[in-house]
C-alpha cells in the first residue's frame, strides 16, 4: 500500500486539490483528533480570494463539519420550559436565500427519509421550531416546541445541508450557488446511529453519484460502518486512487496518507497493519501496547470471549500466556500520549514482536495485509 508524507495541513489540503482534478471522490478515514476538522478548514480556506482590504471576495468550497454545526444553536426558554427553539447564526451565509429559495419546502422531503417530526423555521425571528404528533386517546395532537434529541438535531441539520447540496448540485454555474466547485463533508454523523448512519451514507452516495454533476467531493470521517457503505456505493474505477487512511506521524511532525486498496476497511484492521509496519522498522513505541491492547480487546469480542488474554498464545507450560497477559496489562495503562511518543525498551520490544506475530498467525487476518517478507528481527534468527 503507498503511503504519502506531509509536512503539515495546508500542503495536504492542497494535495487533495491537485488529486481532484482528475477525480471526483476522495475519501479519508482518520481516528478522532488526527485533524479532519482542520484539514476541511485548510481545504476552504485554499479557495478563497480576496481584495485589497483583505475581504473574501470569493470562494469555492461548500463544506460539512463542526463549525457548520455551531451555526445551530439551542434556546430552551429555562424561564418558561416551552418555547425551546433552535436558533441560526443569521450573520452566517451559510443561510443566504432562507426565505427566497424556500428552503423549509426543500429540507422536508429529506427529513422524512430520517425522522418523524416536523419543523418551522421563521425567517424574521432566525429560529426553527419543532412538533411532533403524540398519541392522544384514539388520536393524534401536535405537540409543539419540543425539544429533538441530539440525534434528530443532527439529522435535521445535515438535512438542512443537504438542501444546499441538493442546490448547488443543480446550479449549472450562473444561480446562487455557481460558485461552489468542491464540497467538503467532514463527520456528519456523529450522535447517529449504525441505521442512520448506514441511510445517511448510501443517500449521500447517492446523490453525488449524479453523472451530469461539475462538483467534486471529499468526504472525511472516523466512523468504519459510514466509510464502508460509502466505498461500496462509490464504486472505485480501476487503478484509481481515491481512498485513504489519513494519520497523524507518531515520531516526527506531519501527516501520511495510505491508500486502503479495495478490500474492506476497519480501524482495527489499520492499526494492526500499523502495528506490524512499526514492528518491521524496528520504532516502536510505548504507545503500540495500548493500541495492540485495543486490537485484542476487539477480536475477543467478536470470538465471544470474556477477556482480550484469549488472543495471546499459550505456551503448552502456560508460562507465555500469563506473561504476556500481565505484560500487556502494565504497559497499556501507562499514560502514553500518541502525540509524545517515548520507545520501547529493547526487551520489551522483544515481548511486542512476539505477541503481535502471533495473534497475526493464530487469527485468520488476510495475509495480504502484511508484508511476505521477514522483519529484520526474525531473518537474523534463521
Amino acid at each position: 500500500m503507498s503511503v504519502q508524507t506531509f509536512n503539515d495541513l495546508p500542503a495536504l489540503a492542497q494535495h487533495l486539490r491537485d488529486e481532484l482534478e482528475n477525480k471526483k471522490f476522495i475519501l479519508l478515514y482518520a481516528y478522532n483528533g488526527v485533524g479532519k476538522t482542520r484539514l476541511s478548514m485548510a481545504f476552504k480556506d485554499l479557495g478563497k480570494q480576496h481584495n485589497d482590504e483583505g475581504e473574501v471576495t470569493a470562494r469555492d468550497t461548500l463544506y460539512f463539519n463542526a463549525f457548520t454545526e455551531d451555526l445551530f444553536t439551542w434556546d430552551n426558554d429555562l424561564d418558561n420550559d416551552s418555547e425551546r427553539v433552535l436558533r441560526l447564526n443569521s450573520s452566517s451565509r451559510f443561510f443566504a436565500g432562507l426565505k427566497e429559495l424556500e428552503m423549509d419546502n426543500r429540507i422536508r422531503p429529506l427529513l422524512e427519509r430520517y425522522a418523524d417530526f416536523d419543523f418551522r423555521i421563521d425567517t424574521d425571528e432566525w429560529v426553527v421550531s419543532f412538533s411532533r404528533e403524540v398519541p392522544d386517546g384514539d388520536g393524534h395532537r401536535t405537540e409543539d416546541g419540543i425539544k429533538v434529541s441530539r440525534g434528530e438535531e443532527k439529522i435535521f441539520i445535515w438535512c438542512f445541508f443537504l438542501a444546499i447540496v441538493q442546490l448547488a448540485l443543480d446550479d449549472d454555474g450562473s444561480g446562487p450557488y455557481g460558485w461552489v466547485k468542491y464540497i467538503y463533508i467532514d463527520d456528519p454523523i456523529s450522535s447517529l446511529d449504525d441505521q442512520n448512519a448506514v441511510a445517511v451514507a448510501t443517500h449521500l452516495a447517492r446523490l453525488l453519484k449524479t453523472p451530469e454533476s461539475r462538483l467534486k467531493t471529499v468526504i472525511s470521517t472516523h466512523h468504519t460502518l459510514f466509510f464502508n457503505v460509502l466505498c461500496n456505493e462509490i464504486k472505485r474505477k480501476k487503478n484509481r486512487r481515491d481512498r485513504f487512511f489519513l494519520a497523524r506521524n507518531r515520531s516526527s511532525p506531519g501527516y501520511s496518507l495510505r491508500d486502503t486498496g479495495d478490500t474492506p476497511f476497519f480501524h482495527h484492521v489499520a492499526a494492526l497493519t500499523e502495528l506490524y509496519e512499526a514492528e518491521r522498522s524496528g520504532k516502536l513505541y510505548t504507545h503500540h501496547f495500548n493500541m495492540l491492547r485495543a486490537i485484542m480487546e476487539k477480536t475477543a469480542s467478536f470470538h465471544g470471549y470474556e477477556n482480550f488474554s484469549a488472543c495471546i498464545k499459550q505456551d503448552s507450560d502456560d508460562e507465555d500466556g500469563v506473561l504476556y497477559t500481565r505484560l500487556i496489562n502494565i504497559l497499556s495503562h501507562g499514560n502514553y500520549s500518541l502525540y509524545e511518543p517515548r520507545e520501547m525498551l529493547e526487551e520489551n520490544k522483544d515481548h511486542f514482536r512476539k505477541i503481535l506475530h502471533d495473534f497475526i498467525n493464530r487469527f485468520p487476518f488476510n495475509p495480504k495485509l502484511f508484508s511476505s517478507e521477514a522483519p529484520e528481527k526474525e531473518k537474523s534468527k534463521s
